[in-house]
């Protein structure tokens, strides 16, 4: 599997395109997509995230990639695999994540595409573990948290130091190892 390219039955995980930028900003300036993060994103920091996003990929050779539906090749948001950035009890830890528009969702694409993102975390990057956090609101991802087989420890959650939302703030923290994933696939 190409680090560019990640292929599912119904999904492309690829690298960023310029057309992808429009729907993108639409996506990060949807509320409900925005429920579980601080603030929406203007367009500014929505493309300056793309940039960030993109950075990821020079640096270490996978990152988050934008997520196309094959049959109509439709932008629907990312998935992907990022260094952790900040310090915390976990740290250093490589982290999953989503965001899908909301016409994204309830079809399963967020844990289809993040099956293919950890089997390339242990089978190709050779991680020995990948984690996954969200704000203790968004009982959405930590569903798909649990459906990919990660498991979370209410000791391990923490107050994230990059979220001034007192009622963001708190986050929970799922974990899966690579034998735990070997045991699934």
């Amino acid at each position: 599997m190409s680090a560019d390219l990640l292929t599912t039955d119904r999904l492309l995980l690829r690298r960023w395109l310029p057309s992808d930028r429009e729907p993108f900003a639409e996506l990060n300036a949807d509320p409900r997509v925005m429920e579980h993060f601080p603030h929406l994103l203007t367009r500014e920091q929505s493309d300056a995230m793309i940039d960030r996003l993109e950075g990821i990929f020079e640096a270490e050779g996978f990152g988050i990639w934008a997520v196309e539906v094959r049959a109509t090749g439709e932008f629907i948001g990312f998935i992907g695999l990022a260094p952790v950035g900040f310090d915390e009890h976990f740290t250093p830890a490589l982290e999953i994540g989503w965001r899908l528009a909301h016409g994204g969702w309830g079809h399963g694409y967020a844990t289809e595409g993040a099956r293919a993102a950890l089997d390339h975390a242990f089978r190709v990057v050779g991680r020995e573990e990948v984690v996954s956090m969200t704000a203790t609101t968004n009982l959405r991802s930590q569903a798909v948290m649990r459906r990919l087989g990660m498991t979370c420890d209410r000791a391990d959650d923490f107050d994230h130091p990059r979220v001034d939302d007192d009622r963001l703030r708190r986050h929970v923290l799922f974990r899966i190892t690579a034998a735990q994933w070997g045991e699934r696939v």
